[in-house]
């Protein structure tokens, strides 16, 4: 039986280099649509609380929607690592709040109320047609995934990195795919 963790390893590799080749411009043109998509989204469902991220590696920047979400009168958290082997825990944030780095280099409040949002947009490495998510491998969001009470889980991503491959028993398929 082929080892499913080498195979998603190389998969992330080379979803990462293609995510990364994507010109400047044309991704701001597919920021665009995804964001709008966001926004039409939150319009429709209007989440109490969103857990939101902030862009890494070349992920779908959506920091223009926050602020037009905030705007509109969305509420915000941002997740951080507590632990190695834990879910994340969100804390409460708005544009404008003053972020620092963490030990991954991931931008986290300085401070802020903890807070459980009812919905996440979750960055996707790569996602399939069952909305499964291959995410950096640090299975962060699918702890966070199988807590009770579960959030909404909606992905984002580019089309692009539609891809297949073998999910695993604690997978947790995204509830809505947002992508360009």
């Amino acid at each position: 039986m082929p080892d499913n963790t080498v195979q998603k390893a190389d998969l992330r590799r080379e979803l990462l280099a293609c995510r990364q080749a994507i010109d400047a411009e044309v991704r701001r043109s597919r920021d665009q649509v995804i964001a709008g998509r966001v926004i039409a989204w939150w319009k429709q469902d209007r989440p109490s609380c969103l857990g939101i991220y902030m862009p890494l590696r070349a992920e779908p920047d959506l920091r223009d929607a926050y602020a037009e979400l905030n705007a509109l009168g969305a509420k915000f958290a941002l997740p951080i690592v507590t632990a190695k082997n834990a879910p994340l825990t969100f804390i409460a944030w708005a544009p404008g709040d003053t972020l620092t780095k963490d030990d991954f280099g991931v931008p986290v409040p300085v401070s802020g109320e903890v807070v459980r949002p009812e919905a996440l947009l979750i960055p996707c490495v790569g996602f399939d047609a069952n909305r499964y998510r291959l995410g950096y491998g640090g299975g962060f969001y699918d702890r966070t995934l199988a807590e009770d009470p579960r959030p909404l889980a909606v992905g984002i991503a580019y089309a692009c990195q539609r891809t297949r491959f073998e999910a695993d028993p604690y997978d947790v398929p995204m509830d809505r795919m947002i992508t360009d």
